[in-house]
């Protein structure tokens, strides 16, 4: 089968040998339809893979073709929503743990299924920020995984503000009741005139470049006791002073959810008890998917762009180009 990495800093195909099912019980056998880029992350990797091989990917969909004995949810046949690396790549065949994947109704679009693991991240960082009906939610950074989170934040009918600096990308969530603005002192301002100069109660920041900023200026846009949630590759640096001041809450958003990173969770398949954890990776992507069934977000505008396997690697250079305003593209594997 063919696979995309990245080596030496640059985007290669490869060939590699089909993942086998034998002794694995709990997993489900993918031949992927597509697969997800995400600029932000595969960025990072790109630039650490000098002298090493290193795979790609971690959002996709597509066909089970074979089932473990312990399978009893998806058939042969079925579209599923999978994600999460090392199971989910940008490869032509992936081998998937039962808790990792969510079923996909015939009255959703494959290529919107294919963002299941960004809309599980997305997802998650919602929870962690523990808002409540009403509350006010600015999100800052508006690439795909700001655009998402705006969308399901106001489909929760909290009260959205977003910003970025490229108008274009304000520009896509404006119609939805969101309010987004490309400059700073209008934000400011939405934030001061919805809030009775109260503050917000949460701000989550989805930018990158580590050193930010906005680390420090977020804290004089939430309320006291609010909270800064770190969605964004974005070192923690908040000054001590401003956290003092508003006994701010300092908030990390990991992945997609529970059990991302426990082999039990991801490589074993044995799921956290419902009764105790109530959202897991998995059904973050099953939440995902039921909120694109029910048409409560739209993100036809994410995948507009759908490029070839074979053709691939060029455009990645293209997505990857920091001076791109892309928010993302579909791989598709014929």
């Amino acid at each position: 089968m063919k696979r995309i990495v990245a080596h030496n800093k640059k985007i290669e195909i490869i060939e590699d040998e089909l993942p086998k099912l034998a002794g694995k019980p709990s997993y489900v056998l993918i031949k992927t339809l597509y697969s997800v880029i995400s600029p932000g992350t595969e960025l990072t990797i790109l630039s650490n893979s000098e002298n090493k091989q290193v795979h790609l990917g971690y959002s996709a969909m597509g066909e089970v073709v074979e089932c473990g004995s312990d399978i009893t949810d998806v058939k042969k046949g079925d579209l599923v929503a999978c994600y999460g690396a090392p199971y989910v790549h940008h490869d032509e065949y992936l081998l998937v743990p039962k808790t990792l994947y969510a079923k996909v109704p015939d009255s959703v679009d494959p290529k919107e299924a294919a963002l299941g693991g960004l809309g599980a991240i997305a997802i998650h960082a919602l929870r962690i920020a523990k808002l409540q009906f009403g509350e006010t939610a600015v999100i800052v950074g508006l690439g795909v995984l700001g655009q998402l989170i705006a969308k399901i934040a106001n489909a929760a009918a909290y009260n959205v503000i977003a910003y970025d600096l490229h108008e274009s990308r304000v520009e896509m969530l404006k119609g939805e009741n969101i309010k987004a603005f490309s400059s700073v002192e209008e934000m400011e301002e939405a934030i001061r005139v919805e809030t009775k100069s109260r503050g917000a109660d949460a701000v989550l920041l989805c930018t990158g470049g580590k050193r930010s900023p906005l680390t420090h200026e977020c804290l004089k846009w939430i309320r006291t006791k609010g909270k800064a949630v770190i969605v964004g590759d974005i070192e923690p640096d908040f000054p001590r002073s401003l956290m003092f001041g508003k006994e701010a809450e300092l908030l990390i958003s990991r992945a997609g959810g529970p059990g991302r990173y426990d082999s039990v969770y991801e490589r074993e398949a044995i799921d956290y008890p419902y009764e105790y954890v109530r959202w897991t990776e998995g059904r973050n992507v099953e939440e995902y998917i039921r909120l694109i069934k029910e048409k409560r977000i739209d993100v036809r505008a994410f995948i507009s762009e759908v490029v070839e396997l074979e053709d691939a690697p060029k455009e990645f250079e293209k997505l990857l180009d920091k001076e791109s305003t892309t928010l993302t593209q579909l791989i598709h594997y014929k």
